[in-house]
């Protein structure tokens, strides 16, 4: 049994993420154009019949530019928590508007989504475990600093999407306003290119076989640097780069059985009765 997944579109312009089994699937924001979604997944073989919900992590417009669009026409519900949906006024029909709580978990077919709140800065922002067939996939972007859910949720995921914002060399001799170099490398910001390797090499687990590395500025990272980077490091980790310009290929994730625990064999001692 397995899951696919893959990025439609990652970056400042738009972020969509699909996760599936054969049956159904679901999307983790929607920052593209409807049109945009139809098309990428078409050349890669994916339906939109199988997509069954959008979740939305935070109200920012390139993670929700595609939902009403999306929503509307294939009549996809979308979870929001309630303050994300009156921060972002999206127009969702009401029979299709769903709310979600953090660490509730929401299932969809034979999906379960777990929600959990992120440090950025929106008003109620939250990353995502979506779990299927004993396969854990994590979508954590967006993220400002490695917190314990995260370290948490990571450590059990067979897959996961890690942002990998910025490079600090970069950001820190580009041409950004002060101000906003501020933002970017604040607790509630994006994680720099160092902040998400050092999270993948302390607590990557055993089971992990795809890592896609997410969000990386146009101005201040380069996909190539960050895939050299990463896969250095990675052993047995397939290291992928997702695009915001283009879909990733589908990957499909496998699950694996944890190795049994071996115990050492305690010697006995034979005791003499004389």
């Amino acid at each position: 049994m397995s899951l696919f997944i893959t990025s439609l579109n990652s970056g400042s312009n738009g972020n969509c993420y699909y996760i599936g089994n054969h049956e159904e699937a679901v999307l983790i924001d929607a920052g593209i154009s409807c049109r945009e979604v139809e098309k990428r997944m078409s050349r890669i073989g994916l339906s939109m019949l199988n997509v069954k919900a959008i979740f939305v992590s935070h109200e920012h417009a390139d993670h929700i530019t595609g939902v009403p669009g999306i929503s509307k026409k294939h009549q996809i519900p979308v979870y929001f928590t309630e303050t994300t949906y009156i921060s972002s006024r999206v127009p969702v029909q009401d029979h299709l508007l769903k709310y979600f709580e953090g660490g509730q978990t929401i299932i969809i077919g034979n999906l379960a989504v777990k929600p959990f709140p992120k440090l950025h800065d929106a008003c109620d922002p939250h990353s995502f475990m979506v779990t299927g067939n004993k396969i854990n996939i994590g979508v954590f972007t967006d993220i400002g600093s490695v917190c314990q859910p995260l370290i948490h949720h990571f450590q059990q995921c067979h897959a996961a999407f890690l942002e990998a914002n910025y490079c600090e060399h970069m950001l820190a001799n580009g041409s950004y306003p002060i101000y906003l170099k501020r933002r970017i490398s604040s607790d509630k910001g994006h994680l720099s290119n160092i902040q998400a390797l050092d999270l993948f090499i302390r607590h990557r687990p055993k089971q992990l076989s795809h890592l896609i590395l997410a969000h990386l500025s146009k101005n201040n990272n380069d996909p190539s640097l960050v895939h050299r980077l990463f896969a250095d490091l990675a052993g047995a980790v397939k290291i992928s780069v997702a695009s915001r310009y283009n879909e990733t290929e589908v990957f499909e994730i496998m699950y694996t059985p944890p190795a049994p625990i071996r115990q050492k064999a305690i010697p006995i001692k034979q005791l003499s009765l004389f």
